[in-house]
């Protein structure tokens, strides 16, 4: 598994491909929905976080300190 934020946007568009299929019904489409919208309710949270792991590095960056390297979740 992958973990960052490239990864992350991978999975809200498989999400919204499996909510797409026309071949889904009933139950099932309902349990990927609700799948779909937890995945959702946790990549705002994962975005969240680095929102601000950027903001601290641009803080340290531009007030002194040590240059702060961007964080591992930010990369590919």
């Amino acid at each position: 598994m992958r973990n960052n934020l490239s990864a992350l946007n991978d999975y809200l568009f498989e999400a919204i491909e499996r909510i797409q299929d026309d071949e889904l019904c009933g139950d099932v489409l309902e349990d990927e929905i609700k799948r779909a919208e937890a995945v959702t309710e946790v990549a705002k949270v994962i975005i969240q976080n680095g929102e601000l792991a950027l903001k601290a590095m641009k803080q340290v960056n531009e007030y002194g300190g040590e240059t702060f390297k961007v964080p591992s979740m930010l990369k590919e």
